[in-house]
């Protein structure tokens, strides 16, 4: 006789089992409810997100454990009838993000970064939730430490981070975001985790665009040898670089011969040998215009060429990614501007959707958010 299986709990079912589960034992860690209940570990890590999110437990490292209080008491007791309890009343997703703790790792606090993070505050305060912010330097070991910090001993109930994902650190880094236990938004990074490389969920301006729309509006004015310059270690300088070369090929321009350089940054003791440098390929490969990856180094390249005796934009046309400073360059810099701003607020917005619905068969979502091409006297 075969005995038939019993059926799957629904979602609600599985919750009040965990309320049960933490009832009785006081913590209960995420690998032991996942083997309990038979449902994967991140299904353990939504429900307890969702839980944790309406006031019902407190996640901690590799668990949680219980809030006292009725609200639970209704979710985990069933009448001796068997009937189900009276449900409490459904939360708004504003009211759970009220009581959120977001924790923000981004890689520099002075360049960039500071109006994505004022987008994620304005989100955050528009919800009442608490943002915990910390910044790296550029390296897989500082953000990791930073990230185990807001998980293991502040019990954040949510990631956003811009981490580094190349290198073998890099790669680590992102298996230990894959495996902790709280969701994760990336900003302005994209990475795959699993056996099938499944995309996590990521907030990304289309850097790709915004050098096209950079390379467009030079040709626009004529120039037809249009070179690019980005830094080394610049997670962005790709996506900079793929959009330069789309566009110089579905606009016919030249790329036989074409000035692409990269170098390091103006911090460093070699920028004033490899600014001579480049200028001088300039000069002699007939490039006309330049796309320049970021205003720092697009300033100083500048600056060079007055030395020089190189005219601008007579002699040489510049565009530079980023739009931080380069209103205050003279003449003022024509830039690609990323939406910074949006790309913290939508970011927010992404986890909070995330944690609002622990649905396990909820898709990944990335967002991609177009820059803007500012146009000012470099390039007019």
């Amino acid at each position: 006789m075969t005995v038939p299986e019993a059926p799957t709990p629904l979602p609600d079912e599985r919750r009040a089992q965990v309320v049960e589960l933490l009832r009785r034992r006081g913590v209960v860690r995420v690998n032991d409810l996942a083997t309990e209940l038979d449902v994967s570990a991140i299904t353990v890590r939504r429900d307890i997100a969702l839980l944790a999110s309406q006031g019902i437990i407190r996640r901690v490292r590799g668990g949680a454990v219980l809030h006292g209080g009725a609200l639970a008491d209704t979710l985990a007791v069933k009448d001796p009838e068997g009937a189900p309890p009276p449900q409490a009343a459904p939360h708004p997703v504003a009211a759970r993000a009220g009581q959120l703790t977001i924790g923000v790792v981004v890689p520099s606090l002075d360049y960039y970064w500071p109006d994505v993070i004022r987008g994620v505050r304005e989100a955050a305060a528009a919800s009442g939730a608490r943002i915990v912010l910390r910044g790296a330097t550029y390296q897989a070991a500082d953000e990791r430490r930073q990230l185990s910090w807001l998980v293991e001993s502040l019990g954040v109930d949510g990631l956003l981070v811009a981490p580094t994902t190349t290198g073998a650190d890099g790669e680590a880094l992102v298996r230990w975001l894959q495996h902790t236990d709280v969701p994760v938004v990336l900003i302005e990074r994209t990475a795959t985790v699993g056996p099938y490389q499944e995309a996590m969920e990521s907030v990304v301006s289309d850097h790709a665009l915004g050098a096209t729309m950079a390379v467009r509006h030079l040709a626009a004015l004529g120039h037809r040898h249009v070179g690019v310059v980005t830094t080394l270690q610049s997670p962005t300088a790709p996506h900079v670089r793929r959009g330069w070369r789309q566009a110089c090929e579905e606009l016919g321009l030249r790329l036989d011969g074409a000035l692409d350089v990269t170098t390091v940054d103006q911090r460093h003791p070699e920028w004033p040998k490899q600014l001579d440098e480049v200028l001088d390929k300039c000069l002699s490969s007939g490039a006309t215009a330049l796309l320049v990856h970021s205003d720092p180094e697009a300033i100083s390249l500048v600056e060079r060429c007055q030395e020089r005796g190189i005219r601008m934009p007579g002699d040489l046309t510049v565009v530079t990614y980023d739009d931080e400073v380069a209103e205050l360059c003279d003449p003022p810099l024509t830039a690609v501007r990323p939406p910074k701003s949006a790309i913290g607020r939508a970011a927010f917005a992404l986890l909070t959707a995330r944690l609002a619905d622990p649905d396990p068969q909820r898709p990944a979502h990335r967002t991609v958010i177009e820059p803007r091409l500012i146009v000012r006297s470099s390039s007019s």
